[in-house]
C-alpha cells in the first residue's frame, strides 16, 4: 500500500463552495471508483495547531493507493485521470504531491 498526500491553495478568483462541490460530486467519486485506490479523502485545512500565521495549504488529499504500479503505469495516464487533473488544475495553485511510506 502507498500514500499519496497532496496539498494546495486554491486560485485566486476561485470559491470554496465551488471547489468543494467539485469534489464531492465528480473528483471523489471517479478517483473512488478507480481499482488501484483504496481510499481518497479531502479535507479543508482550517488553521494551524501550534505557531503564527497562515497554512501553507487550503486543502489536503490522502490517497491509500492499492496498486502504485497499476495507479501510475494504467490510471494516471488513461482518459479518467487525465480529465480530472485537468478539471483539478484549474482550481488548484502549485499542487504539491508526495508520495509517503506509513512508518
Amino acid at each position: 500500500m502507498a500514500t499519496i498526500i497532496l496539498k494546495y491553495k486554491l486560485k485566486p478568483g476561485i470559491t470554496r463552495e465551488d471547489f468543494e462541490t467539485w469534489v464531492k460530486t465528480t473528483d471523489q467519486p471517479v478517483m473512488r471508483g478507480l481499482t488501484s485506490v483504496a481510499a481518497f479523502d479531502t479535507y479543508r485545512v482550517t488553521g494551524l495547531l501550534l505557531g503564527e500565521g497562515a497554512p501553507t495549504a487550503d486543502y489536503v488529499e490522502v490517497f491509500d493507493i492499492a496498486d502504485l504500479d497499476a495507479f501510475t503505469g494504467t490510471d494516471m495516464p488513461g482518459d479518467t485521470v487525465q480529465g480530472i487533473m485537468g478539471q483539478f488544475m484549474g482550481f488548484a495553485d502549485a499542487p504539491e504531491f508526495l508520495l509517503a511510506d506509513k512508518l
